[in-house]
């Protein structure tokens, strides 16, 4: 890829500017796969040649393990969520931060009774470790 594969032929201020290149979902799961199956020198080759970091392959590859990455056209090309969809990644994401929730206060909690432990106002530990 070149520097001019980078730049659009638009007019204004910023047409000048490189734009954000975007992948396929075939060409992500073929860079992984050619990314996996290369030896362990020809993998750094394989990024200079497709001008990608280490981190866009980690990222690929979770997304393949995820399930996001498929084969199939319709994958590729639908990008909308169904409702549930949409429903089950919000019930995800309010978990997530009620777990995260519940961690801190349970150290906070454990901080708390160990200080009154030894300022000798609180009663013995009774509670038993989650």
């Amino acid at each position: 890829m070149t520097n001019h594969d980078l730049h659009t032929n638009d007019e204004g201020p910023r047409a000048t500017r490189p734009k954000r290149r975007t992948f396929t979902h075939a060409y992500k799961l073929r860079v992984l796969e050619e990314y996996d199956t290369a030896p362990a020198g020809e993998k750094g080759a394989l990024l200079r040649r497709e001008g990608l970091y280490d981190s866009s392959i980690q990222l690929w590859r979770k997304q393949r393990d995820g399930g996001e990455l498929s084969t199939s056209p319709a994958g590729a090309t639908s990008r909308k969520k169904t409702p549930e969809q949409v429903e089950l990644e919000q019930l995800r994401r309010e978990k997530a931060k009620l777990e995260r929730d519940n961690a801190r206060m349970s150290k906070k909690l454990t901080q708390t009774e160990a200080a009154m432990e030894i300022l000798g106002k609180g009663v013995p530990r009774t509670r038993e470790a989650a």
